[in-house]
């Protein structure tokens, strides 16, 4: 399965980078971060990602402007993609058809090819134009799925929510997981 993961510059990008290390490493997996998420990777957890960036076998790391970049074509065959946390210029962005990076392309690509896309809002309160662009893209088939937690399968650290968060996503993705209790 071919997945891509890609982190916006909103609040929370280390979620994105959870989600990629969770991810089942026979996956060929592709990273795509925003300039912007640079910034919020260190701001929030002093993560300098040229000196920080994951490695490892079967992880592609794209620069978010190499808009020629394998993930932005349909024939390149990417079952997955997921914009963890997604801000909301990248949401509007993909709401109205703009693909100026490689991240709103690889995003058009997937909605092109029907394909399974995911985005997490990250933004409180959602303003009435984010969820107007919410609507939009929720009614062509595009995840919408903000980190929202959820208390059933007894958290009791942040870590363990955060594993919910991306075990829900990972789920609505159709990638087999194990990181949290399910509802019985």
């Amino acid at each position: 399965m071919k997945v891509v993961v890609a982190i916006s510059g909103a609040s929370g990008a280390t979620l994105g980078l959870k989600a990629l290390r969770a991810l089942p490493e026979h996956f060929e997996r592709h990273l795509i971060v925003s300039d912007h998420a640079r910034v919020v990777l260190e701001k929030e957890h002093g993560i300098d990602f040229g000196a920080d960036a994951p490695a490892g076998v079967g992880i592609v790391v794209h620069d978010n402007r190499e808009i020629w970049a394998s993930v932005a074509s349909g024939s390149f065959g990417c079952d997955a993609m997921m914009v963890v946390p997604c801000s909301m210029n990248t949401l509007a962005k993909i709401a109205v058809g703009i693909a100026d990076n490689l991240i709103t392309r690889a995003a058009a690509v997937m909605i092109k090819e029907h394909k399974r896309l995911l985005l997490a809002p990250r933004e409180m309160p959602f303003s009435a134009i984010a969820l107007e662009n919410m609507q939009k893209l929720a009614v062509l088939g595009v995840f919408i799925a903000p980190p929202v937690l959820a208390y059933y399968s007894e958290q009791t650290s942040l870590e363990a929510m955060e594993d919910f968060m991306i075990g829900k996503w990972f789920d609505l993705l159709g990638i087999p997981n194990d990181l949290y209790k399910r509802w019985q």
